[in-house]
């Protein structure tokens, strides 16, 4: 039987993606990466070299979903504030992007890997902005962008953060939702008027 190099890369995929989620690039360990997908863990070596590139893989592919599944998308400020409740309802029902992300800033800095392919996915991203917002600039556009993604990847991360300034509380993520969708859309709008007041 002949073995199947893509089925193996994909398990491998997702059992990393659990493990470095959970446990970060440090805490991973590749036996367990390697037993959860049910294959030899020669095999990581062999697709993806050491656990670092694994870890890349990983986010690199994490990364590409998610902007993939949650674009940015129609016009003007309600269209950003959308945008911005659609990707607090992915990192609800799904925290691993933003726990991958905080794991390579903690364990990394600054330094990134992929970084011309991820600067080019991300440049896209600020691009969906500008279309959006037309007349804003690039920069401001930026940030904008990382003021929401921070916000949003924020909620499954920092729990510990909302539950000491909001205290306990049922409906505490539509609450959070409904102030991230509003704070999208003001600050949004708020670069509009700038921007055509420049003009």
């Amino acid at each position: 039987m002949a073995w199947n190099t893509e089925r193996t890369k994909e398990l491998l995929l997702a059992a990393a993606t659990e493990e470095f989620s959970a446990n970060g690039l440090a805490g991973a360990r590749v036996d367990r990466i390697a037993a959860a997908a049910g294959v030899n863990k020669e095999r990581i070596y062999q697709y993806f070299g050491k656990k670092d590139e694994l870890f890349d893989a990983v986010l690199a592919a994490e990364m590409i979903r998610v902007m993939t599944e949650v674009p940015i998308q129609g016009t003007g400020p309600e269209a950003f504030g959308d945008y911005a409740g659609r990707l607090f309802d992915r990192h609800t029902t799904d925290g691993v992007l933003p726990r991958l992300v905080f794991w390579e800033g903690l364990e990394r800095g600054s330094e990134t890997v992929s970084r011309a392919t991820r600067t080019d996915h991300c440049a896209i991203k600020v691009g969906q902005v500008m279309d959006v917002l037309p007349g804003v600039a690039r920069e401001d556009a930026a940030d904008l962008l990382i003021t929401v993604v921070t916000l949003c990847d924020g909620w499954p991360v920092l729990p510990q953060i909302d539950a000491l300034l909001a205290g306990p509380g049922t409906g505490r993520a539509s609450r959070r939702r409904a102030f991230i969708v509003r704070t999208a859309t003001l600050m949004a709008g708020a670069l509009l008027d700038e921007a055509a007041a420049a003009a």
